[in-house]
């Protein structure tokens, strides 16, 4: 297809731009060939008519599709010229803020003028290992390219950095070592990666300087080679550096500085140890001022200061050489402050005692007289004889300025040197890495010697460079095998023969040089005469004759002549040399001991860059008449020699590009300037690496990629097995021209634009899909609309109709409703008035009745009343003495009742209204209420008791009244009598007088009393009302007040819940991390021991003759074990010290603890065997007794009696066998009383523990048999009947009687005497013991405290120490300390628990005692019928030996020890283990020797058994440490081990599931507590060791089958890819899938289950592994922008969706290993949601809430369409997520930490197996164990 074709409507251009040098239209009709304008549509909106060249008639070019823009690599773009680049890195920067882009083998690095987090450990982690391609562009891919190839191919490497000064070439060349420093390690324990990096702060501070375009500018070219040995870790580095800028030293231009270190010392000129150097503020000093800007923002002098320092230190330089460093410094510093008079035109003078030239004196030692002098004058030395001549004032200051330069220079190389003698290795260098760190292409207003000799490296460089990649284009397609042609590319060989051929422009300079009366001038005429119209490259100025101009390859650069002479002649006054030579300070005359050899030209008199290489040339001879003496060679040739030997290491490696590129002069962060950036491009060479591409074939595509990238422009019947052919054939149809292809062997190749073509088919071809897909589906939407519509018309219809029906419906219904009202308002009429009529008459009728009613009424009331009058004036006489007594009690009594009354109301009134009261008595409400209650009650009583007396005294009254009567009557008789009597009437007249006053007193007493009665009952009524008003108050407050405290508490506990939640998070939270912490210690604990034992192995491989006399410690012992395997042993030091292996002379002292205890257990078996002895004396007693009275009876029984006799006499003489034993025990042990005898292994020893063992097993049997033979005994006594018929029944009677009278009182009361004897005997031993114990618990309970306080008080000393630097050795000794006092704590524990253990033990056995008695007991009293004691032969006694059951315990002796450990431990198979056997039997058999060893209270057999254990499963595993069958079974063997030794530790929360035959096989004599904190210790390490294995297993898979593999075919699509081939997305051989990793994971399971590993663990693996999978996975989708696509988020969710599957399957969804795969679903999400709006961001931000804000931009901005009707994200949109997420309180780390490892816990989980039951199988080779 022809180029032209391309140029359609709507098609996009680039066009030149004068502001934005290339700017973006679209095309508004066809081009065809001859048109001269093209109609372009800009993006601003404006037209254009652009016109063609008419002579070349070049079209513009062609924008690449969207889908291309952003690509990592600019080789991918379809069309590859200046415009995509540009706008391809501008994308990158602006939008992305990626600054790393490929361009083929180059990395272009835009300094973004910010501190970016892509640095970091975690990404050299990510990027380690991984193909160059696979990820995106990085400065640590380049470096782990460069070191993978070194190692691959042993070659060795280059990283050639170059760019303008701030485009950030040394910070690159600083993480390149950075990389190759964290991933290489070194190979010794000096830690040269740490001064390879240290060596960085020092060479910037003396030789970077802040400048108008960089504030750390390098202003020397450097060369490091980074040596690495055979297993490719550092061993060493050389550092070369190139031309030097010795003018910085004495002249700075405006707002630039000297060099950083002179600024660093004036700051830190207050210090103690700088005050000797005078030094002061920065703008007191000539060489530190001019620039006008002496401090650089954001960074701190004396801070630098401080690193400098640090990193001299660390690389070796002694604090007195610092300070001789420090004073040529300062002294440079004084000189520049030296100033000169002038006498006349042509000599000058100092003045006398000049301050800055006595200091520089004092400072560099030298005679202050004589160099006066010399900075004065200068001597000059002609055939015959010698002068000396003053100097003027300007040269004596050029003179002082050169002075400065050449002693800078001179200590700027010292300083190299004696780095790279820090950095040099004794180790041979098996290879190297350069990084070089050099000036690119410059080009200013004003051009000197030092940018000719930059440009002339450059161009040397860019020579190299375009033949390598001209070789690397070659390489490929030989390789390939497809036909090639020779590729035109730009050869600057003419440049470069123009520089430095013969009569070359170096060469004309050296000539010129050497002349007499050589100046600028006559070199700029030979320069014209020589190359002017000679050479196309060489060109004069129109309007100069002291410059040249020189055709670049980057651009031309016009030079000016003068002082090229000068630069490149660089001399010094000899004498000023001699003086400094003779300086009394030693370090001085060091740096110009080259000087007396006539090095190189080191400074010069103006300004210029001094190249410095390793070896120095050697001078030729001078006369020693010579006054001016002059170094032969210049810096020109010099320049020239080192970059010839530069280019020759080069060469000899392979070389890896990295360009800088300065984005804008202002230095403003994320700031893209096209102009600059073109220009930077055009000078480093990256177009032209595009040019050579775009002349071959750029695009490649492998055949699967192609095919799965185009099959829509294919036929079902195109589509072939052989994918090759299919896209052969495809390609024919599709591109006619053959020549813009070319197949290889395994890719396709296509020239520039052929991709483009292509995607422009495919484009079309879906877009005709798309736009069928939208006519379908557009026509299927209409149809359903206009159903909807047709079926909202109907309804709208039945509606409308139904609306008219219910209308009329309504109408008839008002109707009748209106016919109703009318009627039933008539009748409303008509009844009113009826009723008012009705309502008249009846008011008359009643007003009438009630008139005579009441008329009636008053007539009664009159009657009444009078009667009533009548009755109580006959009743006051009586009551009135009564009424005037009680008047008064009763006014008093309620007077105070009512004072109380209201002051308790009053007080209840006051409570009532203090809320604080209430809140105070709240809970006491309810009873003060019912008291208040209660007070009511008591009032109603009194109240009822008042009426009650007012009705006896009314009652009173009536009596009263009714004797009053009664007396009138009397009266009226007597009125009889007077009227007959009548002198009487008189006085009768008084007296009734006197009783009606009396009567109308009475009857006024009584209306008052009425009255105060009405008052009080009122006054009651009223305080029972308020009170009961109070008491509803009251309640109702309580109410309020429960309630309130109700919702208070409510509120309360829902707080506290929250806290107690938020706590317990907190809480396990720290537990986590504080485990974690723990079991990190324990890994770097593990990591320094392997560490350890390699370089033992090391040295012992060194080591060929080991030295006379020593012998390698053993490793059951080994010193770097003892932490964890001896750690009981190193408490107990002082009884125990640890066992080396020694000469054989040479023997362990006594274990003075064991001897006490065996002496002890000796003690109490003699004190038991005496026990039986006497028991048996008794019984021999009664035997004879018995004897004694059956004299008289035949010797029917002599057989057995004989045979009980012989029963006896065996065990007499067995105990005295065992008294005799003991004695000869004793007496061995006291005779031989030196401590070797005694010691474990010692014959003493072996006889004791052999003794002891058959004593106390033979104690035992003889206990039994005793027991057995005196039931026997009994039972035969009973069973006594003669023979003889002659005897009368009397006497058989008597026998019998005798026979039950021996039996009862005398063997049950020997039986009963024997057992209170026991009794008494173990009470009295249990009593001492326990009060021996209890003093001793006391004791140690007081040493632990105070062990406890000295813990914390080295605790908290520990905390502040550990805030210091981290150092090695100290944190191995705190590490060490903290092991020591937790061991310390530890063993003082076990000894308590061993003192309660003892008195459990004691407890149990008088128990057992206690039972055995009491069988005995039950034994004794059977009954036996004497029939059946006639009736039976009497037979001999056989006394049964009881038969031992299996109590679980293995028995093995102590020399087969080592064969135990060798086949249960070291030759033991996993596989074979797992499938024939149960889970967890070595942990089951070792346990059960552990066992043994306990019940022969063997401690050093227990203590030798679980060391060797341990340290032999750490053999195993750092033998076999990478197969993960092996690892999986020792943690499960490890875990159960554990749980063996906690569920049969005796202690009650780990018996809780045992049964009781379980219980009893319970550990009795030892707390191994402290070896169940090493072997949970050692489960950790070696879980964490399977960790690693499997991540070392998935990790190859998890990039491929995640994130590469297409799972879901079709749906992501395959984009270009460039140079660096990235890893492909089709699943070839060898390829892993998603079925990979299950596989795997199937297979980690089953091993897992088949191991018996507790489900809890297997849940935490499972947990850890899924953990690993998504970390890895989002690592590599946060790092790579190719996978940042919406369909590459619908693989990951489907692969998610597998492994959740997965777990389901296996039951295992509550393990929390879903919840680790919560990051990597929310990125993938986050690809697939929609990313537009305000909306879209809040439901991002409310999504991604596993996921940082740097995870959530860094995804938005890799986010790349695949296909081109996808959108890109917007910046404004994501600056909105940016703003929403501000708040969020997150940590700013990109990657999540893949090698991060969950805290593992170890829960218990007991065995329901029974110890005795389990059977050694044969294949264990274990023959030498017997059960016991």
């Amino acid at each position: 297809m022809a180029a032209s074709e391309l140029y359609t409507k709507f098609a996009r251009v680039w066009i030149p731009d004068p502001e934005e040098v290339w700017k973006s239209a679209e095309l508004l009709k066809d081009y065809k060939p001859g048109d001269k304008v093209l109609l372009l549509h800009l993006e601003e909106g404006k037209d254009l008519e652009y016109r063609l060249d008419p002579k070349t008639k070049e079209l513009p070019h062609l924008r690449n599709p969207d889908i291309l823009v952003g690509e990592n690599d600019l080789t991918a773009l379809s069309y590859l010229h200046e415009p995509a680049v540009l706008h391809n890195l501008r994308v990158r920067f602006i939008d992305s803020k990626l600054i790393y882009t490929y361009c083929g083998i180059v990395l272009v690095a835009i300094n973004p003028y910010e501190q970016l987090p892509i640095y970091g450990e975690d990404i050299i982690n990510a990027y380690s290992g991984q193909n160059m391609g696979d990820m995106d562009p990085h400065i640590f891919a380049v470096a782990e390219e460069a070191y993978k190839q070194m190692a691959r191919d042993e070659r060795n490497q280059s990283i050639i950095v170059s760019g303008e000064s701030g485009a950030g070439k040394t910070v690159s060349a600083k993480y390149a070592m950075r990389y190759f420093a964290t991933v290489s390690g070194s190979a010794s324990e000096a830690n040269v990666e740490e001064k390879v990096l240290a060596s960085n702060p020092i060479m910037e501070s003396i030789g970077n300087a802040k400048t108008t375009r960089n504030d750390n500018s390098s202003r020397f070219g450097k060369y490091i080679e980074i040596g690495f040995d055979k297993r490719y870790r550092i061993i060493g580095a050389n550092m070369r550096t190139y031309l030097l800028e010795k003018s910085r030293v004495v002249f700075q231009a405006e707002e630039e500085r000297n060099y950083h270190i002179f600024y660093q010392l004036c700051a830190s000129a207050k210090l103690p140890e700088f005050k000797m150097l005078r030094l002061g503020n920065a703008n007191n000093f000539h060489y530190t001022k001019q620039g006008g800007s002496p401090v650089i923002e954001g960074v701190d002098d004396t801070k630098e200061m401080a690193h400098t320092r640090q990193a001299c230190t660390l690389l070796g330089i002694s604090e007195s050489y610092q300070m001789g460093i420090f004073r040529i410094l300062a002294g440079i510093l004084h000189l520049g402050n030296v100033a000169f008079t002038s006498r006349d035109s042509d000599s000058c003078t100092i003045p006398p005692k000049h301050e800055p030239l006595s200091i520089f004196s004092d400072l560099m030692g030298v005679d202050y007289e004589e160099m006066c002098h010399w900075l004065c004058h200068r001597k000059l030395a002609t055939a015959t004889e010698t002068y000396i001549k003053p100097i003027s004032k300007l040269q004596a200051t050029n003179a002082r300025d050169a002075l400065a330069k050449h002693i800078y220079a001179k200590l700027f190389s010292w300083i190299v040197d004696h780095v790279n003698q820090a950095l040099h290795s004794a180790v041979k260098q098996h290879s190297f890495i350069g990084v070089l760190d050099i000036y690119g292409f410059e080009t200013f207003e004003i051009n000197s010697f030092e940018q000719f000799c930059i440009n002339y490296a450059n161009e040397k460089l860019q020579q190299q460079f375009n033949m390598h990649v001209f070789k690397l284009e070659q390489e490929e397609y030989m390789k390939e095998q497809i036909p090639w042609t020779l590729i035109d590319f730009y050869d600057n060989q003419p440049c470069i023969n123009l520089i430095e051929s013969k009569l070359g422009i170096l060469d004309l300079l050296d000539e010129e040089c050497k002349m007499p009366k050589g100046t600028d001038d006559t070199w700029a005429q030979k320069l014209y005469n020589t190359h002017l119209n000679k050479c196309a490259l060489f060109e004069k100025p129109r309007l100069s004759n002291k410059a040249f101009i020189i055709q670049h390859f980057a651009d031309k650069v016009e030079y000016q002549c003068e002082g090229f002479l000068e630069k490149n002649k660089d001399t010094v006054f000899e004498e000023q040399i001699k003086v400094l030579k003779s300086s009394k300070f030693k370090m001085l005359p060091e740096l110009f001991q080259d000087d007396e050899k006539a090095i190189s030209p080191t400074s010069a008199t103006s300004s210029g860059r001094t190249p410095l290489t390793r070896t120095p040339a050697k001078p030729t001879k001078g006369r020693p008449g010579q006054t001016a003496k002059e170094h032969k060679k210049t810096v020109g040739h010099q320049f020239r020699n080192s970059l010839h030997l530069l280019m020759e290491t080069l060469n000899a490696t392979t070389p890896h590009y990295v360009r800088c590129i300065k984005p804008n002069d202002f230095k403003f962060p994320f700031t893209f300037d096209e102009k600059r950036a073109v220009q930077q491009l055009r000078a480093c060479g990256v177009l032209e690496t595009i040019r050579i591409s775009a002349a071959g074939f750029p695009s490649r595509w492998t055949y699967q990629e192609f095919f799965s990238r185009y099959r829509v422009l294919m036929k079902q019947k195109d589509v072939l097995s052989d994918r090759k052919q299919t896209c052969k054939n495809v390609l024919e149809k599709l591109i006619l021209d053959k020549d813009k292809y070319q197949f290889g062997k395994t890719k396709i190749f296509f020239r520039a634009g052929q991709v483009a073509y292509l995607e422009k088919l495919r484009a079309d071809k879906l877009r005709a899909a798309c736009i069928r897909i939208q006519k379908t589906i557009r026509g299927w939407l209409l149809r359903k609309k206009y159903l909807r519509m047709r079926k909202a018309a109907i309804t709208v219809q039945r509606h409308v109709r139904g609306y008219q029906a219910r209308c009329y419906a309504k109408f008839l219904r008002r109707t009748k409703a209106a016919t109703i009202i009318q009627k039933y308002w008539r009748m409303y009429i008509i009844r009113r008035r009826y009723k008012i009529r009705r309502s008249a008459t009846i008011v008359l009728q009643s007003y009438l009745r009630g008139y005579l009613a009441r008329n009636r009424y008053r007539k009664m009331l009159r009657e009444h009343k009078a009667v009533i009058i009548q009755k109580w004036v006959r009743g006051w006489l009586a009551r009135r003495h009564y009424r005037r007594s009680t008047q008064a009690i009763i006014y008093l009594q309620c007077c105070f009742r009512r004072m109380m009354a209201k002051r308790e109301l009053k007080k209840l009134k006051i409570e009532a209204r203090s809320v604080e009261r209430y809140k105070k008595l709240h809970i006491g409400m309810e009873n003060k209420i019912m008291q208040l209650q209660r007070k009511v009650d008591e009032q109603n009583k009194d109240y009822k008791c008042l009426m009650e007396k007012l009705t006896n005294l009314e009652g009173i009254y009536t009596s009263e009244t009714e004797k009053l009567r009664s007396d009138l009557e009397r009266l009226q008789l007597s009125e009889e009598e007077a009227k007959i009597a009548t002198g009487r009437v008189l006085s009768l007249q008084e007296e009734i007088a006197k009783l009606r006053k009396d009567l109308e007193q009475t009857q006024s007493e009584k209306k008052s009393i009425e009255e105060r009665a009405d008052r009080y009952k009122q006054e009651t009524e009223q305080l029972v009302s308020s009170l009961k008003e109070e008491n509803t108050l009251l309640k109702q407050e309580k109410e309020a007040l429960n309630h309130l405290i109700v919702e208070q508490a409510k509120e309360m506990t829902e707080t506290m819940e929250k806290k107690l939640v938020e706590e317990t998070k907190q809480l396990e939270l720290d537990l986590n991390d504080e485990r974690l912490r723990y079991q990190n210690l324990l890994n770097e604990f593990s990591r320094l021991e392997e560490r350890y034992d390699d370089l033992k192995e090391e040295m012992t491989l060194m080591v060929n003759v080991p030295k006379p006399g020593h012998k390698r410690t053993d490793s059951t012992h080994s010193s770097n074990e003892s932490e964890y395997t001896f750690s009981s042993e190193i408490a107990e030091s002082e009884d125990l010290p640890l066992r080396t292996e020694e000469p054989s002379e040479k023997k362990v002292p006594l274990d003075m603890s064991l001897f006490l205890k065996l002496q002890k257990r000796v003690t109490e078996l003699e004190q038991e065997k005496q026990v039986m002895q006497d028991e048996l004396d008794r019984k021999e007693e009664q035997v004879l007794r018995s004897k004694a009275k059956e004299e008289e009876r035949p010797q029917i029984r002599g057989a057995e009696l004989e045979y009980e006799s012989l029963k006896r006499q065996e065990l007499e003489s067995e105990n005295k066998k065992l008294k005799n034993e003991l004695n000869e025990l004793r007496k061995a042990l006291s005779e031989k009383s030196a401590p070797e005898v005694t010691a474990p292994g010692a014959p003493a020893y072996r006889v004791l523990m052999e003794q002891l063992t058959s004593v106390s097993e033979e104690l035992d049997v003889r206990k039994e048999e005793v027991l057995i033979l005196r039931s026997q005994l009994v039972s035969q006594k009973e069973a006594i009947q003669p023979k003889d018929d002659k005897n009368t029944m009397t006497d058989s009677t008597i026998l019998l009687e005798d026979v039950q009278k021996m039996k009862d009182k005398g063997e049950i009361a020997q039986a009963y005497i024997g057992l209170k004897e026991t009794n008494r005997l173990l009470e009295s031993q249990l009593q001492s013991q326990k009060r021996s114990h209890e003093n001793e618990a006391e004791a140690l309970r007081g040493e632990i405290q105070s062990l406890k306080e000295e813990n914390n008080r080295q605790q908290q000393l520990l905390a502040q120490n550990l805030q210091l630097p981290p150092e090695a050795r100290i944190e191995a000794s705190l590490q060490h300390e903290i092991t020591r006092l937790t061991n310390e704590n530890l063993d003082l524990m076990e000894q308590l628990e061993k003192q309660d253990k003892t008195v459990r033990k004691l407890k149990k056995q008088l128990k057992v005692f206690a039972k055995k008695i009491g069988e005995l007991e039950v034994g004794q009293m059977e009954n036996i019928s004497p029939g059946q004691i006639i009736d039976e032969p009497i037979r001999p006694v056989n006394i049964p030996r009881k038969e031992k059951d299996f109590q679980g315990m293995l028995e093995y002796k102590k020399e087969d020890e080592q064969k135990l450990v060798k086949n249960l431990i070291l030759e033991l198979k996993p596989r074979g283990v797992a499938v024939n056997l149960i889970p967890g039997l070595p942990a089951y058999i070792l346990f059960m020797c552990v066992r043994h060893a306990d019940y022969l209270n063997d401690d050093q057999k227990v203590r030798s058994l679980l060391t060797s254990t341990i340290n032999s499963i750490k053999k195993v595993l750092k033998k076999r440490g990478d197969d993960f069958e092996t690892v999986s079974f020792w943690l499960s063997n490890t875990c159960r081990f554990l749980h063996c030794l906690k569920q049969y530790s005796g202690e009650e929360g780990f018996m809780k599931h045992n049964t009781s035959r379980q219980n009893e096989h319970c550990l009795t004599n030892f707390d191994l507590a402290e070896y169940r904190q090493v072997l949970s210790d050692l489960a950790i390490q070696i879980y964490q060791q399977l960790v690693r294995v499997l991540e070392n297993i998935l990790q190859p898979m998890i990039v491929s089958g995640m994130l590469e593999h297409e799972t879901i075919q079709g749906v992501s699509g395959v984009k270009p890819t460039g140079l660096r081939k990235r890893t492909s997305s089709i699943a070839d051989e060898g390829t892993y899938t998603l079925d990979s990793i299950l596989r795997q994971l199937n297979s980690f399971h089953s091993v897992l289950c088949q191991h018996g590993m507790d489900p809890e663990l297997i849940k935490q693996v499972v947990k850890q592994m899924f953990y690993i999978v998504g970390a890895v996975t989002l690592n590599n989708l946060l790092l790579r922008k190719d996978m940042c696509s919406w369909s590459k988020g619908m693989q990951i969710r489907y692969n998610v969706s597998q492994l959740e599957e997965w777990l389901r399957d296996k039951n295992l969804m509550n393990s929390g290993a879903k919840e680790t795969l919560e990051p990597l679903i929310q990125a993938a999400q986050l690809l697939q949601v929609k990313k537009k709006t305000d909306d879209d961001a809040e439901a991002i931000c409310s999504m991604c809430s596993a996921l940082t804000t740097a995870q959530i931009v860094k995804v938005l901005n890799l986010y790349t369409p695949v296909n081109e009707f996808e959108e890109r994200v917007s910046v404004s949109f994501i600056r909105t997520i940016q703003m929403r997420l501000r708040d969020r309180k997150d940590s700013p780390q990109l990657l999540m930490d893949a090698k991060h490892i969950f805290p593992v816990t170890f829960p218990f989980n007991p065995s329901s197996l029974a110890l005795e039951t389990i059977q050694i199988p044969a294949s264990l080779g274990l023959g030498f164990i017997s059960r016991v």
